[in-house]
């Protein structure tokens, strides 16, 4: 098997396809904001980023402001974090190395999701 896809939810798509696309420099595969969804091109996989509405129910809103588990592979974590915080992302932790070997630097998107940096062993 191979991961076809990740999903990030928001609650404004119109500003997370600006920061995913212009920002990040994300290639828009398919879909806008006013589609109602947006899929970027990150490697072999697609993050499909989503809005949750207003009243939507509880178990659909905690999908919002979180630790997304999604990792960026780079291969200089520091010249990136300086890259992107002149770009305005914020960032809420960065780059540290792990006991794995690898560095990673955390940063959140503008609806509050939190998502990584790495840089593993091998290109450092």
């Amino acid at each position: 098997m191979n991961l076809s896809a990740a999903r990030i939810f928001v609650r404004d798509l119109e500003e997370a396809q600006a920061f995913y696309e212009r920002t990040l420099g994300l290639p828009l595969q398919a879909g806008q904001a006013s589609a109602g969804y947006c899929v970027f091109g990150v490697g072999s996989c697609q993050l499909v980023v989503e809005p949750v509405l207003k009243d939507a129910p509880e178990d659909e809103q905690v999908l919002v402001g979180r630790f997304t588990g999604l990792s960026f592979a780079v291969s200089d974590i520091h010249t990136k974090h300086q890259e992107l915080i002149a770009k305005g992302v914020a960032f809420t932790g960065g780059p540290e190395l792990q006991s794995w070997g690898g560095t990673l630097a955390t940063f959140s998107d503008p609806a509050g999701n939190e998502i990584q940096l790495v840089q593993h062993a091998s290109a450092a």
